[in-house]
């Protein structure tokens, strides 16, 4: 019998919706590289490998089928979310048996791992749509980040430790019974009357694209989309830079580690929670301003500190600084892309904002190295703190095209 839409209960759903989806990305990512090395595969191999996440790249161009087809006794996106679950449940333990009987059989089972994974994200995206009302867009995307990176964590550090006790297959076996608790909690859920308020008719294709276009001939629109394109490009060239800083600067990779992925992913994640909170009791624009305004103070400090010989409790203090409010920032931006998708088409829609704020990252990635080799790290974390300082100015941007409307 499904149980009511219950605000605790939805969010509970979606924390785990998304851990899932987080279980096999921190497995491509952290674990499987080594997992690969200990068996001998070669660095080409190990290279090649992260060709299987490209589903989570090229999941826009089918996730308008998931706002098109459904199930009506289902529900919308209950028609998508359980049978995608079970395929990624059933991949990861078909992986368990493979570990050992061949490289491309294991390869194959990750490849549907992720291409479960990363249809079923458009789907509870649209879900989080259907279901978050304004006011809880912040909590909603605080489950969202949260849960996506405790199940990368978990899948690509908790279970990797584990597995020099109790061997890979184990860690597999560990990630389907993870799996399974929101297969349980959507199987559950009761979906009808949010569905029947944002959408009550099949859609076609055409229609889909029509609201999209349609959306994009705002004015407002244009500010949105070259933010969510650009607000990372800054803090993505210093993010990667500051690592070899703090190796050059003298620190052993060892404790660079612990004070970084350990002492800062625990610090993103309080900053997500912040930033939930932030979005919620203001509105979702509100709390994205106060969050990028917050995370120049970290970007400012690795700027000042470069000029001069830094210790370790400024690379730790800073660490924690840059991953708190990053972790803000990114929960109220999440939020704010929610607000801007259009209910009817909020799988397509979101999926598509995701996509294009992925895109952003890669210039700052790729200039970050250039930057920092030809001028010097204080150039390239000066350059990444102005860039991150001058997005900002889109948002108010955004605000007035709104008012003009009016």
């Amino acid at each position: 019998m499904p149980l009511p839409d219950k605000k605790p209960y939805r969010f509970i759903l979606l924390f785990f919706l998304y851990l899932s989806q987080g279980i096999p990305f921190g497995f491509q990512a952290t674990a499987l590289p080594l997992m690969l090395r200990e068996r001998n595969v070669s660095l080409a191999m190990i290279g090649m490998s992260t060709l299987l996440a490209s589903p989570w790249m090229l999941k826009f161009f089918w996730a308008p089928l998931i706002d098109m087809k459904w199930n009506r006794s289902m529900g919308r996106r209950r028609t998508w979310i359980i049978p995608l679950q079970i395929l990624l449940i059933t991949a990861i333990v078909s992986a368990s048996k493979t570990i050992d009987t061949g490289i491309y059989l294991l390869a194959a089972n990750i490849l549907i791992m992720n291409i479960a994974a990363a249809t079923q994200d458009a789907a509870v995206d649209g879900l989080a749509v259907d279901i978050l009302a304004e006011n809880e867009l912040g909590y909603g995307n605080s489950a969202q980040v949260v849960g996506y990176k405790s199940g990368m964590i978990i899948s690509g550090g908790l279970l990797v430790w584990l597995s020099g006790y109790f061997g890979w297959s184990m860690q597999f076996k560990v990630m389907a019974i993870i799996a399974a608790i929101p297969l349980l909690l959507i199987f559950f859920y009761n979906e009808k009357e949010t569905e029947a308020v944002h959408c009550k008719e099949r859609l076609k294709l055409a229609e889909v694209f029509h609201i999209l276009v349609c959306s994009f001939q705002k004015k407002s629109a244009r500010y949105f989309l070259l933010f969510i394109l650009l607000y990372k490009s800054g803090e993505v060239m210093i993010d990667i830079m500051f690592k070899p800083f703090v190796i050059d600067s003298g620190f052993p990779a060892s404790s660079t580690g612990l004070w970084i992925g350990t002492y800062g992913m625990a610090a993103s994640i309080c900053g997500s929670l912040a930033g939930g909170v932030l979005s919620s009791r203001k509105k979702p624009l509100i709390g994205l301003f106060y969050a990028a305004v917050f995370r120049l103070i970290p970007l400012m400090c690795i700027t000042v500190i470069s000029f001069i010989k830094p210790q370790a409790y400024h690379i730790i203090t800073i660490s924690l600084l840059e991953h708190f409010f990053g972790g803000m920032l990114t929960t109220a931006v999440f939020a704010f892309m929610m607000f801007n998708v259009d209910r009817i088409i909020g799988a397509t829609h979101y999926t598509l904002f995701a996509s294009i704020e992925v895109i952003g990252k890669a210039p700052g990635a790729a200039l970050s190295g250039v930057v920092a080799q030809k001028f010097g790290y204080s150039a390239c974390f000066i350059t990444g703190t102005v860039i991150s300082a001058l997005v900002i100015l889109l948002l108010p941007l955004y605000k007035w095209s709104l008012e003009e409307k009016v």
